[in-house]
C-alpha cells in the first residue's frame, strides 16, 4: 500500500490517506491491538492508530475524527471490553455514517467472543463475515490484505 495524498471531503476514497483506521477498546491494546497494528504497518498499510498518530497535545476526538474520514477502511476488533465502552462504539458509529455514505468498508475481527455474543449487541455486526483473532495474525493480515484489493 503506498502513502496517499491528503483527502478532503469531496475525493474519493482511493485518494484517502490511511489505508486502514483501526477501532478498539483501549483494554485489547496491549493483549492483541498493538501487535495487530505493527503487523500491518510492516506490510506498508498505513495505518491510523491511536500510538501511531497521537502526538503530545493532539486532540483525541480531533485526530480520530480526522482518521475515521481519511480511511479506507475501518478496522473494527470487537471484544468483550468493547461492547462495554462507549468511545469505541462511538468511532464504530462514525464508520458505520461513512460507510452508508460509499466512504469506508468495515472489516470486523473477533476476539475472545463468537457470533452469539455479537448478535446480542448488534445483529448487523453479526451478520459481517469477520476475521478471529484466535486464526493469528498471519492470517489475518492476509485477510485485510485481501479485502482490500
Amino acid at each position: 500500500m503506498s502513502k496517499m495524498m491528503k483527502t478532503t471531503k469531496s475525493q474519493s476514497i482511493s485518494d484517502k490517506t490511511y489505508d486502514v483506521f483501526i477501532c478498539h477498546a483501549s483494554e485489547d491494546k496491549d493483549k492483541f491491538v498493538r501487535q495487530l497494528a505493527e503487523e500491518l504497518k510492516a506490510k506498508d498499510i498505513n495505518v491510523w492508530y491511536d500510538d501511531f498518530t497521537l502526538k503530545i497535545g493532539d486532540s483525541l476526538r480531533q485526530s480520530i475524527e480526522k482518521g475515521l474520514l481519511e480511511a479506507k477502511f475501518g478496522i473494527v476488533v470487537l471484544s468483550p471490553n468493547f461492547f462495554k465502552k462507549q468511545w469505541p462504539q462511538d468511532e464504530l458509529n462514525g464508520l458505520y455514517a461513512l460507510k452508508r455514505q460509499g466512504k469506508t468498508i468495515i472489516l470486523p475481527i473477533w476476539l475472545n467472543l463468537n457470533e452469539h455474543y455479537i448478535s446480542k449487541y448488534s445483529p448487523i455486526l453479526a451478520d459481517l463475515k469477520a476475521a478471529k483473532a484466535s486464526d493469528g495474525y498471519g492470517k489475518i493480515v492476509t485477510d485485510i490484505i485481501n479485502a482490500m484489493s
